[in-house]
């Protein structure tokens, strides 16, 4: 039973009236105080799943530089959260709408807040960060080596490891799975929040305030991500062994491309926060007073007073998604939201790191060992430039002699070259002030369209597959946008690096500079071509819409040409 077919085929038998203890008013049944409280703890688990998914975004270039790993095994990491997602999604939209939602919802939740204390867990079991040597400051050209900047006692635990990589014998095991199983968790208890909550508000609520209520929840969504940066953000400016070493002896700072914050805090504060959320949704009941300003033409108000096996429920498992998955216009619907979820994906995951490169707002600032020179070039390190004697400390180390950048035509006979990368025009900033305007624009008409977008999902298909219709749009968003996309454009991102660091056995770490130009066409270029055919669909999405309302409107009215007295006679008893 599809959108294309007759109204009256989407309404069923109307539930049996409450009584006894649990009759109500029709204005206590308006207004349900368990609905509000519903909503409320719903509303929290939002936030705290947004924030702690906004977290997770800000620590990519964190998580990259701790364990050494590129850009595109970042992505898998980021995709684990929708891989956890998709294994279940859809058997818990389904069997969890027959069951008591609330609790699923909160077990769902605790089950996240674990997921996270567990991405958190690599800092306790691996070894203290260790960054990549500099190059020692001396006045004797004679004497320009590269040596460690770490303490004695350090050097050695260096040496040993190098020693080790010689021999094979260096620990093989990557603790960023750890993360990624974490995330995996995470995905795995966020499948019933969006499925089961909106559906639960959608029967419970009147009509008109459905909209409304799913819009806080998705208010509260917003709100997360703003604190989830501002945590990032902060955890990114303290050291990442912060309470084990001592910060003096630290000598590089978050500007330093070998700076790694304390990514780990986060899922603490984040994890903690989740588990808070989770318990207060197992006290809620199953069901609530049936509002009689709901839709007559599904409620779950009794489903509670009819006992069902799980076998009576799942031979209608697969009928349903058959039943789902003809429906044109909701395949249609689907495709749409794919492409714009894959330029959604895109954006939220690599803007952190677009910003970086295009505009020098971050640690990315100032790689490791690139030097600029007095011509106003970026050398990949002070022996490129043909520098050899240096002087200062951090920051300020100045390299002199440099003799390739006299190359370049300058007359000057000792040229010299500061550490980092040369800075940004004047221009820079201005147009990273635009950018932010736009990007700050954009999204908001992209979140316009929010509540809309989830509420067309519960819409076009029969209310008893509400839950489910949300599920296998979320499950297709997780399949074909929030996994492929972070990690193919992961995988896009490291063809254009120009240069890689090192790991400790001298293998090939993360990325230390990458082709600006290139990496802004495939930026936008992707993000916009993907936008670009997802409102071309919408656009078709919208014209068959129109086109069907416009034939069932004719075809009431040659029903009532027809059969007028028909019509009148049920106008008649309507009114009565």
């Amino acid at each position: 039973m599809t959108v294309e077919g007759s109204p009256d085929r989407f309404t069923e038998t109307r539930p049996m009236e409450y009584s006894g203890e649990n009759q109500t008013t029709p204005q206590a049944k308006c207004c349900s105080p368990s609905l509000k409280v519903f909503i409320g703890l719903l509303a929290f688990c939002f936030f705290t799943k947004s924030l702690t998914g906004a977290y997770t975004k800000s620590t990519i270039t964190q998580i990259e530089r701790r364990f050494e790993i590129p850009s595109s095994t970042v992505g898998i990491i980021d995709g684990s959260f929708e891989m956890g997602n998709l294994l279940v999604i859809t058997v818990v939209s389904y069997f969890g709408a027959k069951f008591h939602r609330p609790k699923i919802i909160g077990a769902g939740v605790l089950l996240m807040g674990i997921g996270t204390l567990i991405m958190a867990l690599p800092h306790f079991i691996m070894s203290r960060y260790m960054y990549d040597t500099a190059a020692a400051h001396t006045n004797d050209p004679a004497n320009f080596t590269m040596s460690s900047t770490f303490s004695s006692d350090t050097q050695n635990t260096v040496q040993q490891l190098v020693s080790g990589c010689l021999k094979g014998e260096v620990e093989s095991s990557p603790t960023w799975v750890i993360v990624l199983f974490g995330n995996i968790l995470r995905g795995i208890g966020e499948a019933g929040i969006g499925p089961l909550g909106m559906s639960f508000i959608d029967d419970y609520a009147r009509p008109g305030n459905s909209a409304f209520y799913i819009g806080c929840l998705h208010t509260f969504g917003v709100i997360g991500p703003i604190f989830g940066y501002s945590l990032g953000s902060l955890c990114a400016s303290l050291y990442v062994d912060i309470g084990l070493v001592d910060q003096e002896s630290v000598t590089i700072t978050p500007q330093d491309s070998r700076w790694v914050g304390a990514w780990w805090l986060g899922y603490v504060v984040s994890g903690l926060l989740t588990l808070l959320a989770a318990l207060p949704l197992w006290f809620l009941p199953r069901a609530l007073p049936e509002n009689p300003q709901t839709s007559k033409a599904y409620h779950p108000s009794n489903e509670h007073k009819h006992t069902l096996s799980i076998t009576e429920i799942a031979k209608d498992f697969w009928p349903s998604i058959k039943h789902l998955l003809t429906n044109r216009i909701y395949l249609l619907y689907l495709v749409s939201s794919v492409l714009a979820f894959n330029a959604f994906a895109i954006t939220i995951t690599y803007t952190p790191k677009y910003l970086e490169q295009q505009f020098g707002q971050s640690a990315s600032k100032t790689n490791f060992l690139i030097v600029c020179g007095q011509n106003g070039v970026t050398y990949i390190s002070p022996c490129h430039a043909g520098c050899n004697s240096s002087w200062g400390t951090r920051q300020n180390m100045t390299f002199h002699g440099c003799t390739c950048i006299q190359s370049w035509g300058l007359t000057s006979g000792n040229s010299s070259a500061v550490l980092g990368q040369c800075p940004r025009e004047s221009s820079c900033t201005k147009m990273f002030y635009i950018y932010l305007a736009l990007q700050s624009l954009a999204f908001f008409v992209y979140c316009l369209g929010t509540v809309p977008f989830f509420l067309i999902s519960l819409r076009i298909v029969d209310p008893v597959l509400k839950s489910l219709s949300v599920g296998i749009l979320l499950l297709v968003l997780r399949v074909f946008g929030g996994i492929p996309a972070p990690i193919c454009f992961g995988a896009l991102i490291d063809v254009t690096c120009l240069k890689w660091g090192q790991n400790k056995c001298g293998g090939r770490g993360a990325c230390r500079m990458y082709d600006i130009e290139t990496f802004r066409y495939l930026f936008l270029g992707l993000v916009s071509s993907l936008q670009a055919f997802s409102y071309t669909l919408l656009w078709i999405f919208t014209t068959q819409i129109k086109r069907k309302v416009q034939n069932d409107e004719q075809m009431s009215k040659d029903i009532e040409l027809q059969y007028p007295v028909l019509c009148d006679t049920e106008q008649e008893n309507n009114v009565k």
